[in-house]
């Protein structure tokens, strides 16, 4: 069964981007949804997520997923055949540090 997914984005935005590298890294194909969050959001995004209205949204099947940090959890724990993090839970555990001081540095 092919898999529905649809990525609510916004180019500049480091966080929808990490959502479509991950499904990029597991070979997951998708329709992407360019969002004007600045000026005209949709109508179907405020649908999809009328609690905080933006762009981090994933559906899949038509559901939505929220939140990129949590779409990224769904999406490792969705498509098993390939891993982004370590299996390891110590190795997992070091990658999450570093993301996590990476972006503190960066941001």
């Amino acid at each position: 069964m092919a898999e529905e997914l649809e990525v609510f984005g916004f180019w500049p935005s480091p966080f929808s981007l990490r959502v479509e590298l991950a499904l990029k890294l597991k070979g997951i194909q998708y329709k992407y949804l360019e969002e004007d969050v600045l000026n005209n959001k949709s109508d179907l995004l405020a649908k999809h997520n009328s609690i905080y209205k933006n762009i981090y949204v994933l559906l899949h099947h038509g559901k939505p997923i929220l939140e990129y940090l949590v779409i990224l959890e769904h999406i490792e724990e969705a498509w098993k055949h390939s891993h982004i993090l370590p299996q390891h839970p110590h190795q997992r555990a070091l990658a999450r540090f570093w993301a996590t001081f990476i972006y503190g540095k960066v941001q």
